[in-house]
């Protein structure tokens, strides 16, 4: 099932591999020797080494707001060295016999534990996440359940290649079993519902269901070194036929800069999530040289300011617009949403840090309403800290830790500024932080743990071979 539903992915983007290229992807020149070897660099999903390194001697130096950003990191019960993870062989979600909790938490767990490692240099919390990461790719073999299979497949395998890029060149890391875990259970689900949307119309499921496979199939890639698999990631935020396309997502823009968010004519959790999701793929596109914050004028931003607005309770305007609902030659239906839903202003998601700082620090653009939210929710904590139930876990969390940044010194009102010409943006953007400091990407186990490091990371020849591939759809 696994080997059908990749090659009919494949053929379904014909060409999309070939034009990386174009896409920017291989472009800017390499930082690190993995990035050299592999074409991507590492760590680069959400965090990149420069980013790692001035989250730890921010915190050294007890500035603001990172010391904030950091006591939530401690204070979270998910980021403590003591956390024994809980593998299941299948995880189910939707239906009878959901599980799927078990995973989120130790993925939680494992990611707060990597950060918080860094930050610090103590290795029991590096060997912590890596005995959680390891125990899950030693025993996870499919996703099960109804429709929601793929809500869990897009969500929990772009947070839990995040976590493992933390620990990735840790000696005791089993990374050649991860990425066949990556490949084989998480990116194959996502990967489908990208093409096939369970077999439904294509507008049947709302831009976060789309997002949260895109970003699946965007860290899956990076992680596993995968250019054809990062191509059709970020072809399909530009170009894709569902709502997680940027233009679909954000399809009304409006002469004052704000742009309409879609599932706004939901609710108001739903288009935290969709715009949260939306920013953790352009973060971690933007980390590998590819600028997709800036594409198309920058309508991301209109939309996530959109969205900041109506959620601190101003007046926003929405245009009424029909969906057709339903399966390919089944059950079908329209659903019309004529206005932006009400709102709780005290309702909040640690999405708003990242944006805010990429806009504003990198960039030199205004965002008045993405910054006053990111005030406003400051310091952002990270899973377990908005409540018990999954969508209290559906972002990693702790932008005001991981993503405070001083301005840079790219051009302000730049709109389509590449990456590399960022301090802290893509490749070339680190390299010069590599320049200027002498140190490398790769984490000084060493010092944290007592083990050598090697340059090119060490990677364990064990295989574990899985069965069952991805659940069945």
């Amino acid at each position: 099932m696994t080997a059908e539903i990749s090659r009919r992915s494949t053929l379904k983007f014909a060409g999309v591999a070939a034009g990386a290229a174009g896409l920017g992807i291989g472009t800017v020149p390499a930082a690190t020797p993995a990035a050299a070897a592999g074409g991507f660099a590492h760590p680069g999903l959400l965090h990149t080494g420069a980013d790692l390194r001035r989250m730890a001697a921010k915190v050294k130096a007890g500035a603001q707001p990172y010391t904030a950003g950091f006591a939530r990191l401690t204070a979270n019960r998910h980021a403590q060295s003591g956390w024994k993870a809980n593998p299941q062989e299948t995880v189910v979600r939707g239906g009878t016999g959901q599980n799927y909790v078990i995973l989120y938490n130790d993925i939680h767990a494992a990611y707060q534990n990597g950060l918080r490692h860094h930050i610090t240099g103590e290795a029991a919390h590096a060997d912590t996440a890596v005995a959680i990461l390891n125990d899950w790719s030693a025993r996870l073999t499919s996703l099960a359940g109804n429709a929601d299979r793929f809500l869990a497949a897009g969500l929990y395998g772009y947070q839990i290649a995040n976590a493992a890029e933390l620990v990735r060149d840790h000696p005791d890391f089993a990374l050649d079993r991860f990425q066949e875990m990556l490949s084989e259970v998480f990116a194959p689900i996502s990967d489908d519902f990208l093409v096939r949307h369970n077999g439904a119309v294509i507008t049947n499921y709302w831009p976060n269901w789309d997002l949260a496979n895109m970003a699946c199939v965007l860290a899956a890639g990076i992680f596993c070194d995968d250019k054809a698999q990062v191509a059709r990631a970020v072809d399909y935020f530009k170009n894709g036929e569902g709502l997680g396309a940027v233009e679909k997502a954000v399809p009304v823009v409006h002469d004052d800069g704000l742009a309409e968010w879609l599932e706004a004519g939901r609710d108001q959790g739903h288009a935290l999530l969709g715009v949260g999701l939306m920013g953790t793929f352009c973060e971690m596109a933007w980390n590998q040289g590819i600028d997709l914050y800036g594409y198309d004028d920058n309508r991301f931003l209109k939309g996530a300011q959109y969205v900041a607005k109506w959620c601190m309770g101003g007046q926003v305007a929405y245009t009424e617009n029909t969906r057709a609902k339903g399966a390919i030659n089944g059950w079908s239906g329209r659903e019309t949403a004529s206005r932006a839903a009400g709102v709780d202003p005290n309702m909040t998601r640690p999405i708003w840090a990242m944006i805010a700082n990429h806009y504003t620090r990198r960039r030199g653009l205004d965002a008045s309403y993405v910054t006053r939210i990111a005030a406003k929710s400051s310091p952002e904590g990270g899973g377990g800290d908005y409540g018990p139930n999954s969508g209290g876990f559906d972002q990693l969390g702790f932008g005001t830790l991981a993503f405070s940044r001083d301005r840079t010194t790219t051009a302000p009102g730049s709109k389509t500024a590449s990456p590399s010409a960022s301090a802290q943006g893509g490749r070339a953007g680190r390299g010069e932080d590599l320049a200027a400091t002498g140190t490398s990407d790769f984490p000084a186990w060493t010092a944290a743990g007592g083990v050598a490091a090697l340059a090119g990371g060490l990677l364990l020849l064990r295989r574990r071979f899985h069965s069952g591939g991805g659940a069945a759809d």
